[in-house]
């Protein structure tokens, strides 16, 4: 019985510390290749909705390219996980990210599967509710 409730005790307070990330976040992605590359230089702005249930993370990214659904979501203490699959004439790519989550911005970096070494980073800010 004692090590249910240890158990439990333990379970709770993870739950407690971690990250509040419901909510509406918006980012500006940097164009690939930085500088003037890539898409000429232009950032592209996204919005984030993700929706936290324990350690469970749902939620969607909308942009240039329309809205996505996110798939995988995680969160473990203030790291926040999740993939987006996207597809493009027939064939589908997923994206893999990562953030950080620090007060009301998540520091995130994004990888193409199977791009190594080629990882982008932004920072998404929590959307005022006023």
């Amino acid at each position: 019985m004692k090590i249910r409730l240890i158990v439990l005790s333990c379970a709770l307070v993870a739950a407690a510390f971690a990250a509040d990330v419901s909510g509406k976040w918006t980012a500006e992605m940097p164009a690939r290749g930085g500088g003037n590359g890539g898409r000429g230089g232009q950032a592209m702005t996204q919005t984030i909705t993700l929706k936290a249930d324990g350690d469970a993370l749902t939620g969607s990214i909308s942009g240039r390219m329309g809205e996505t659904q996110i798939s995988n979501g995680k969160i473990d203490g203030d790291t926040v996980k999740f993939d987006v699959v996207r597809e493009f004439n027939g064939n589908s790519m997923t994206m893999h990210y990562t953030g950080t989550v620090s007060g009301d911005q998540i520091n995130f970096k994004v990888q193409r599967e199977g791009g190594e070494g080629q990882a982008r980073e932004f920072t998404a800010k929590r959307a005022s509710t006023t």
